[in-house]
């Protein structure tokens, strides 16, 4: 699976450990999507982003807001001017489920735009 093969699923509602990926579920999908890293304790994937100033920042967090809501997955987003930090785990099953991954695929498309 690829990232444009991720960027078109959708979030399912994933509660319990047994939606949990183990590690080399998560290390496949991980190279998949440039510059995300796995947490140190495994719990998460994060990516910085840097943009050219606040503006453009705000516009993206407006827009990972939207497709987060679409998907009813949200991430955690640190942000400041011209730089944006995006987490994503599922806190339902304790880790990081194919729902991260989605979703992070999704912001790889919509920068790709």
């Amino acid at each position: 699976m690829n990232t444009t093969d991720l960027a078109t699923l959708h979030c399912q509602p994933r509660k319990g450990r047994e939606h949990a990926l183990d590690a080399a579920q998560m290390t496949d999908l991980l190279r998949q999507l440039p510059g995300w890293q796995l947490r140190d304790d495994g719990t998460a994937i994060i990516k910085d982003f840097k943009f050219a100033d606040f503006h453009h920042t705000l516009g993206f967090i407006n827009a990972v807001g939207f497709m987060a809501n679409h998907e009813d997955h949200h991430p955690d987003i640190e942000a400041g001017y011209g730089h944006c930090q995006l987490l994503w785990s599922t806190h339902d099953v304790g880790g990081l489920s194919l729902n991260d991954f989605i979703c992070a695929a999704r912001v790889e498309a919509l920068l790709a735009r």
